[in-house]
């Protein structure tokens, strides 16, 4: 078994601060949001359990495929931040299942990601 493809590589290009119904529906007891960013379409959320990815599909977004990888599940993470020409900053994770590449904006406090990822996984 291995990752879908839409989960291979991941591109957000805002951070924002308003928690996405689809995302809340989700959340569990105890869980709490670190970051939540959007891209054209999707969102997604890192919590201090998991990463959440919503990917709207079809014409109009109705449809919405939810995905969830626990943070246990991560065996290596590295971050490349982003320098004076790039504008995002990069997360790379090796999981079970395959590699994830995960495109931020270039203003996300990357080192608030690092800590949560460290906390929950080592």
């Amino acid at each position: 078994m291995s990752l879908p493809e839409n989960l291979k590589e991941i591109v957000f290009v805002e951070q924002i601060n308003t928690v996405p119904e689809v995302i809340e529906r989700m959340l569990v007891h105890g869980e709490e949001i670190v970051a939540i960013f959007k891209s054209l379409r999707d969102y997604g959320a890192i919590t201090n359990k998991r990463i959440i990815y919503c990917d709207k599909q079809g014409l109009i977004g109705k449809k919405v495929e939810a995905y969830s990888i626990p943070l246990k599940s991560i065996d290596m993470f590295s971050s490349e931040n982003s320098g004076m020409i790039d504008i995002t900053t990069e997360i790379q994770l090796w999981t079970k299942m395959g590699n994830i590449k995960m495109s931020l904006p270039k203003k996300v406090d990357v080192h608030s990601i690092i800590r949560a990822f460290s906390q929950y996984i080592l």
